[in-house]
């Protein structure tokens, strides 16, 4: 009886106002989750709209023709299969590299026996304040051959110095039991983070790989400045290419289309928003389970 009372004990009725609360934040959270949703809606809706459906509708979720057009042009005027090729590859393989190397980096100096960590972490947060500069960079990479290179691109940001400090805010709260019982049974430091330190980092592990992927997958800049060979172009240079090129569709470029004729310029402007978020968005599921309490590390001081 004791046991049974104590758990209607747990059950709080909420008062009215309490209710009353939950319905106005749950309102505002909701319209706030569709003021993101809802244009990204239409960008894809957009896409597959015909011109006289874009010109005479101001919002529309659902296209009254649907159109492959935009897509066609796309992919007929650049190369954007070896696009998409290009930064799958220098996403997968810069995030793995810079994974490594920032995890390699910030376990050691999650240590307090680790002498001189203090100075090489003032050293890491200068450089989050200073930097060389584009020109700088630009010569040094032409000067050590990594022009036109996929180096040029990794390389600078190999270390970002804000996710390493997660990372070792991280490995800090691992539980220091699990270490000190490893050494007693012979275990030693490469095998510790190998074992023991790495499985019990997936959390951290998908979320920073996330924000680096991410950080490949939109680079823009970088990619226009270092390379100059177009069979190495990522997705968002051949995107721009096509972007620019949507407002000289000529006469010619008509036998490509249906009867609905060549495409628009601002839907192939959506379509190639399409194509450059969709990819990097399938990613989130996989690591959604570990993301929310990835992103928290470092949130409140210990």
């Amino acid at each position: 009886m004791k046991a049974h009372a104590m758990k209607e004990g747990v059950k709080v009725k909420r008062s009215l106002g309490d209710r009353i609360i939950d319905v106005i934040i749950y309102t505002v959270l909701g319209l706030i989750a569709l003021s993101t949703v809802l244009p990204f809606l239409y960008v894809i809706a957009g896409s597959f709209a015909t011109d006289k459906e874009l010109t005479e509708k101001a919002f529309f979720i659902i296209p009254e023709v649907w159109s492959l057009n935009a897509y066609k042009y796309a992919i007929n005027t650049a190369n954007i299969l070896r696009g998409l090729r290009n930064s799958i590859f220098l996403t997968i393989g810069g995030t793995v590299m810079c994974m490594l190397f920032s995890l390699s980096f910030a376990y050691p100096l999650s240590k307090v026996h680790f002498r001189g960590r203090n100075w090489i972490m003032n050293m890491v947060i200068v450089t989050m304040l200073f930097s060389g500069g584009m020109i700088p960079n630009y010569l040094v990479f032409t000067a050590y051959g990594l022009y036109d290179s996929y180096w040029a691109l990794i390389l600078p940001g190999l270390i970002s110095p804000f996710n390493m400090i997660i990372i070792k805010k991280f490995f800090s709260d691992l539980p220091q039991e699990l270490e000190d019982a490893a050494y007693v049974d012979g275990a030693g430091d490469m095998k510790i983070f190998a074992r023991i330190a790495l499985p019990l980092s997936k959390p951290v592990i998908a979320s920073i790989s996330l924000f680096y992927g991410v950080g490949f997958w939109n680079d823009y800049f970088n990619s226009m400045i270092y390379l100059r060979t177009p069979e190495k172009y990522p997705i968002q240079i051949q995107l721009r290419s096509i972007i620019l090129l949507t407002s000289q569709i000529s006469e010619v470029a008509m036998d490509y289309y249906d009867m609905n004729g060549a495409p628009p310029d601002k839907a192939v402007k959506m379509a190639c928003t399409v194509i450059a978020t969709v990819p990097i968005l399938l990613v989130y599921p996989f690591v959604q389970k570990y993301f929310t309490k990835g992103v928290m590390v470092g949130a409140v001081k210990g």
